[in-house]
């Protein structure tokens, strides 16, 4: 691959780092230039990969510090969410297949356990690393065993992670044990979508307050773990530091000794403060680092959003290689189809979490600030947020994706569900999503949203159908209901001028057809016409229906397809127990299979599907055209018919 080996930095220092231990035998200075010449490779290797980019380099002296002073694997370093890791899996003997980030086959974009030792604990989602850390760190008191051993617990968190009630429930949980473990505080001001809530405001005011030098100074604070001459300046720092009514208060008053703010970028003050806290520490002690999302490379600290996810893209100007696309995405429809209901509806309002961007909803918090509303990362106070929202006589889109929905899983039921109350849950990233692997996958929506009483649940087939599932859920007062739609392009279909609004449980017939029905639920419903284009050249053609609703089921529909065929396949992206297993019900139920009716489930198989192009996972699915079809000829007895001919 020419691509990989042109246009290199040079890099000789970090050249001969094959694995974090190599750091230890340098001085400072070189650890700085190990520093600028990783940041260097990070931006070329992401270069040609696409990737999260601005948080790997807001860390990277940060990471260098770490390994160096630490005692990786040993000591468990844990990077929350882990976007920020690619520098890290480039110090830790993955350097060789860095230019394989987020690929088939290729290394995770985010830390993996079964993909090295260095990385102890997975991550994808936020706010879990403290818990993490902690758990390692009771596991050493406790006489734990792992190959590598049991050192310290690190937990690198950010400020956006720190929003959510996760982070805090461990760091309440630590100060109570009095463990000793370290939180990094990562705050660079940007986490995805800018920071929300009291606690970025109060982080904002440690430092905005007063001059970032005596502040500087203030970082020496945990007094009693400094040396003896350092002492009293420390000591008349922090107090002058608590007069502020800010400082470590928050942290400290959870148990946590507090240190900082201190400087991110700066190794002259991260690896004496990192030296004397693992020399002295002997509870929980939280680290503040303030850095810079997208640091060192002028066109992610440029961009809006930092670098923070970026295709493909030239490294001198980094203008992005993005293939441009003929159909308008998903996200982008539903956001424009809410705009266009909310100007003629004042009861619209929208929540997300932390996502307006990636759930399309930044055009209507521009169009209607007051009625958007981004709670940080925060989904289960989102989902009661709405539920309160709809009691009010509001009309909330609850707006999040589907593998974070999985978060807030029992205000959805609880807050919601049982309450019967009119939210409506627009589930983007449904089905498997590429790059991001299975940590993102939304794969388990379907089953746990059609299992609630009362819970509509529908899928759109494509762009058009979205566009009247939007409208849809705004009309439906009467409960919750919820609609998803997977990442990226849609089909390329004709829009409608108007939006209509679906009967609720009514399907469609696409194609009439005999012997066989393909019933499909979602966007796989492409795949399901190619499948029979290809049926009809060996004589079959299949009826082909859109479910649309997976909750209620189309009856009536279903049972005529069962009625007139002989067999019927139900296909969705999603896993079992999900709107196959509610058609199987249903005709168990009705005593359709007592009838002879051959009957399959198409659904995702019963594994984590690793990261890939979303046409590599379904194939790894077992869902593309190819295997419906298969799966047709198989059930009709055609393919059997044709090996014992041959």
């Amino acid at each position: 691959m020419p691509e990989q080996t042109t246009n290199r930095p040079k890099t000789p220092l970090l050249d001969q780092i094959n694995r974090p231990a190599d750091l230890k035998s340098l001085s400072d200075s070189q650890l700085a230039q190990v520093a600028n010449e990783l940041r260097s490779e990070t931006i070329s290797a992401v270069s040609t990969t696409g990737g999260h980019l601005g948080a790997g380099l807001g860390v990277v002296e940060l990471t260098v510090a770490l390994h160096a002073v630490f005692d990786t694997p040993r000591d468990k370093l844990v990077w929350d969410v882990s976007h920020q890791c690619y520098p890290h899996k480039i110090l830790t003997e993955r350097r060789d297949r860095i230019r394989s980030l987020r690929m088939k086959d290729g290394l995770s974009g985010f830390t993996k356990r079964s993909e090295s030792p260095y990385d102890p604990f997975g991550a994808a989602h936020s706010s879990t690393s403290i818990s993490a850390a902690l758990g390692f760190s009771v596991a050493r008191d406790l006489g734990g065993v792992v190959p590598e051993g049991l050192g310290d617990g690190i937990a690198v968190i950010g400020d956006g992670s720190m929003s959510a009630g996760m982070a805090f429930e461990a760091m309440n949980n630590a100060g109570h044990l009095g463990k000793r473990l370290f939180v990094i505080l990562n705050d660079n001001e940007m986490s995805i979508a800018p920071p929300v809530g009291a606690l970025s405001s109060y982080l904002s005011r440690l430092y905005a307050e007063e001059p970032f030098q005596e502040l500087k100074a203030a970082a020496k604070g945990a007094v009693s773990l400094l040396p003896e001459p350092f002492r009293e300046g420390a000591k008349r720092a922090k107090d002058m530091l608590k007069g502020m009514t800010v400082g470590g208060t928050l942290f400290e008053s959870l148990g946590f000794s507090y240190i900082g703010p201190i400087d991110g970028h700066d190794l002259n003050q991260l690896l004496p403060v990192l030296r004397t806290v693992k020399t002295r520490a002997t509870g929980p002690v939280l680290i503040h680092v303030l850095t810079k999302k997208g640091k060192g490379y002028a066109p992610a600290e440029a961009a809006r959003d930092k670098g923070h996810a970026t295709a493909k893209f030239d490294v001198v100007t980094g203008v992005q290689k993005k293939t441009p696309s003929n159909a308008p995405s998903y996200t982008g429809v539903f956001g424009d189809e809410l705009v266009k209901l909310a100007a003629k509806d004042d009861k619209i309002c929208a929540v997300t979490a932390a996502m307006p961007d990636g759930t399309g909803l930044n055009l209507f918090a521009e169009r209607y600030p007051s009625r958007c509303f981004d709670v940080g990362i925060a989904e289960q106070h989102g989902v009661t947020f709405s539920a309160a929202l709809a009691a009010g006589g509001m009309k909330p889109f609850c707006a999040m994706y589907s593998t974070f929905l999985q978060r807030g899983y029992d205000q959805v039921v609880h807050d919601v569900a049982i309450q019967r109350l009119p939210v409506r849950f627009a589930i983007d990233r449904a089905g498997l999503v590429g790059a991001d692997g299975a940590t993102h996958a939304g794969s388990f929506d379907i089953g746990f949203m059609a299992n609630l009483p009362g819970m509509v649940v529908m899928a759109a087939a494509d762009e058009a159908e979205l566009v009247h599932m939007v409208a849809t859920a705004a009309a439906h007062d009467d409960g919750p209901i919820a609609f998803r739609y997977p990442r990226g392009e849609g089909e390329g279909v004709e829009m409608p001028d108007e939006p209509q609004v679906l009967e609720i449980g009514k399907g469609r017939t696409i194609q009439s057809g005999s012997r066989v029905a393909l019933l499909s639920f979602g966007t796989r419903l492409g795949e399901v016409r190619k499948a029979a284009e290809a049926l009809s050249a060996k004589g079959i053609t299949p009826t082909i229906a859109d479910a649309r609703f997976a909750k209620p089921l189309d009856r009536e529909m279903i049972l005529d397809l069962a009625a007139n065929h002989e067999a019927l396949i139900t296909i969705e992206e999603g896993a079992v127990g999900g709107f196959g297993s509610h058609v199987a019900q249903l005709l168990a139920d009705e005593g359709v299979f007592d009838g002879g009716l051959k009957y399959r489930s198409m659904v995702l198989p019963d594994i984590f599907i690793d990261q890939a192009s979303p046409a590599d996972m379904y194939k790894v699915a077992g869902m593309d055209a190819t295997q419906i079809e298969a799966k047709v000829l198989e059930v009709l007895g055609v393919a059997t018919i044709g090996e014992k001919r041959a």
